[in-house]
């Protein structure tokens, strides 16, 4: 495992963007832990998806690929190939990691795939969350909020600023959860945002 843990982050560098660096497998990793303790998933394969899901995100972020999630299962399976691991080991990491990828709309079919997209789905919510979409539409240069564009006016799929896309995606999370446990703990951590959203409001209004 820890040859894994030091290929994957090799693929991950200092200039990346902070909602999808190696501080977020790492949040992944510790959230993917917590599902586990409650099911009987193959640990091994978790943990190697886990580790590996995002390895094709810097090639997406400066355009040299079109998914992260197809290019990084191939990646993937490239990697473990020549490692002593058999290949329904091999396949089932490669279609956690291909699954994971919440705008594909690809379904995980292996308890350890959903576990992924469930981990994976929840550092998108709470505190963590909210930091996540403002440093990743930052970094784009996407506007934080556009009083001209309400949510309900909004034709766009991801938002077409920071605000509106809690509404088009981040507060759609809890109903995405594959499990029960994971359903939990996004409706803790979406009960965070709304909050969050609440404050905002008041702030917009100048009530607060």
């Amino acid at each position: 495992m820890d040859d894994i843990r030091t290929v994957a982050r090799s693929y991950f560098t200092a200039e990346m963007n902070p909602a999808h660096d190696w501080h977020h497998v790492q949040r992944v990793e510790n959230l993917a832990e917590t599902l586990l303790d409650h099911y009987e998933a193959d640990e091994s394969v978790v943990r190697h998806a886990v580790l590996l899901h995002d390895i094709g995100r810097a090639r997406e972020d400066r355009g040299d690929i079109d998914d992260h999630a197809m290019w990084g299962a191939q990646e993937a399976r490239d990697l473990l190939t020549n490692r002593p691991v058999d290949d329904e080991h091999i396949d089932a990491v490669c279609h956690a990691i291909r699954v994971h990828r919440y705008s594909n709309a690809l379904e995980p079919e292996t308890l350890e795939a959903k576990i992924l997209c469930d981990a994976d789905n929840l550092d998108a919510l709470g505190a963590i969350g909210v930091a996540r979409c403002f440093s990743y539409g930052g970094e784009r240069g996407e506007t934080i909020y556009d009083p001209t564009v309400p949510v309900s006016a909004d034709e766009t799929t991801a938002g077409a600023d920071q605000y509106n896309h809690f509404y088009k995606k981040i507060l759609d999370l809890p109903s995405r959860m594959y499990t029960d446990i994971g359903r939990e703990l996004a409706d803790d951590r979406s009960a965070f945002v709304e909050s969050f959203l609440d404050r905002f409001d008041d702030e917009i209004a100048g009530d607060c």
